[in-house]
């Protein structure tokens, strides 16, 4: 739901700047590789997430949004133009990923960025003019630049039971079961348009959900103050919500939720229908894989991170050999 309504708001801003404009293109040229294409959409399918999710954080938008999506965009680019570059080295070795491992891999970034929700995957597809063929292609890419790293640097020092020990503990939490995870908080919901009151606008709902958080922040008692503002069913408890599963939340506004500290107030946060603000009261996380099913890719992250500064060495000899046009 969320997405539909954010890409109703960009589509309203975007068409009304297009009264006078030029023709829309379809999808533009972002990069090119020695002579191979990258697309704009590949660039824009790859941001969705990350974009989704800064607008939900960012409602205004602003510095620190377009900071953040302008930093985010250069890194996915970067990824795609060496992804490329290893690529055409991985051609002059020749070798092929089992099919089986690619479907397995899409099924987990299904999992990770879009809680398991297969259909607003096929949804951000869609949108991006992107078949699942095509997706697939690009799982397949991506997965063939971790191969030819490994092979690369197979003679690299092997990881010793003490890194791997430190390398899970460090990021089991990424790896867990998140369909399991649930989460307890209270909510503050502040409608974009106030039925009471006919001169709001989303701007003035918004400096009110603004205000709302400052003096949370300053010492107001949050369920009071949900009782007293909220717009929801839950506002008469404090705006309390209890054990709520993570697939049941949009995939953005799980990521911001997760990762925020207890007790502390999120927001205003860019909501379906108005904005939220938060305070998460316990979390429920999912079960982490025990070491010994995802020893083979810890200890492979551990020869990734002794090996980064080889790597580095090793990929920008190869960038400054490529032809590399950039054009986003």
């Amino acid at each position: 739901m969320f997405k539909r309504f954010l890409a109703t708001i960009l589509s309203l801003s975007f068409f009304s700047s297009l009264a006078f404009a030029a023709p829309v293109e379809v999808n533009g040229i972002a990069a090119k590789v020695n002579g191979q294409v990258i697309t704009k959409n590949e660039v824009s399918f790859l941001l969705s997430p990350i974009f989704a999710q800064l607008s939900t954080q960012f409602p205004r938008r602003g510095p620190e949004f377009m900071k953040q999506f302008e930093e985010a965009q250069k890194k996915v680019l970067q990824e795609l133009i060496d992804r490329q570059i290893i690529l055409d080295e991985f051609k002059k070795i020749g070798a092929n990923i089992n099919a089986t491992v690619i479907d397995e891999e899409v099924k987990r970034q299904i999992l990770q960025l879009y809680n398991g929700d297969e259909a607003k995957f096929r949804e951000e597809l869609k949108k991006s003019r992107l078949t699942m063929e095509g997706y697939r292609e690009m799982t397949r890419e991506k997965m063939v630049v971790q191969a030819m790293r490994a092979q690369q640097f197979s003679d690299a020092p092997p990881a010793l039971p003490n890194e791997v020990e430190q390398e899970y503990n460090k990021v089991k939490d990424s790896l867990r079961e998140v369909a399991l995870d649930k989460i307890s908080f209270q909510k503050i919901f502040i409608p974009s348009g106030d039925s009471a009151n006919p001169k709001s606008t989303p701007d003035t709902q918004l400096a009110l959900a603004e205000d709302i958080a400052d003096k949370i922040i300053k010492g107001a008692d949050f369920t009071e103050t949900a009782k007293t503002f909220s717009k929801d069913a839950f506002a008469d408890k404090g705006g309390l919500q209890e054990n709520v599963s993570r697939i049941d939340l949009s995939p953005e506004f799980a990521a911001i939720i997760f990762e925020a500290p207890t007790d502390k107030p999120v927001g205003p946060l860019l909501d379906p229908l108005g904005f939220t603000i938060i305070k998460i009261i316990k979390k429920d996380l999912g079960p982490a894989p025990p070491l010994s099913k995802v020893r083979p890719m810890i200890e492979e992250r551990v020869t990734r991170n002794k090996t980064s500064a080889q790597y580095e060495r090793w990929i920008e000899a190869r960038r400054k050999r490529a032809m590399i046009e950039i054009k986003l």
